[in-house]
């Protein structure tokens, strides 16, 4: 089991400007992550994906994490949803 800090660390690494939040959702290896980055500018939410694809590669191989839900977000996307971080 990977720890939730772990997780967003590792997205981090990968996302330096990065808002994230993990949550467990079951088990602790049922994931969901919001991430809000200027990174995502641009891209399609499909790409977005990817980069945090990209980021969990390992943990996601090895099924430390089994299964990830993704939020992910723009700044002024965040902004116009009216959450807080």
């Amino acid at each position: 089991m990977i720890s939730l800090d772990r997780v967003e660390a590792m997205i981090k690494t990968e996302l330096p400007d990065a808002q994230v939040r993990v949550e467990d959702l079951k088990g602790g290896d049922h994931l969901q992550a919001t991430v809000v980055s200027s990174e995502f500018e641009g891209k399609s939410l499909v790409k977005q994906h990817q980069m945090i694809y990209k980021a969990l590669q390992a943990p996601l191989s090895t099924e430390e994490i089994h299964a990830l839900a993704l939020k992910t977000y723009t700044p002024a996307q965040w902004e116009a949803s009216g959450q807080v971080a």
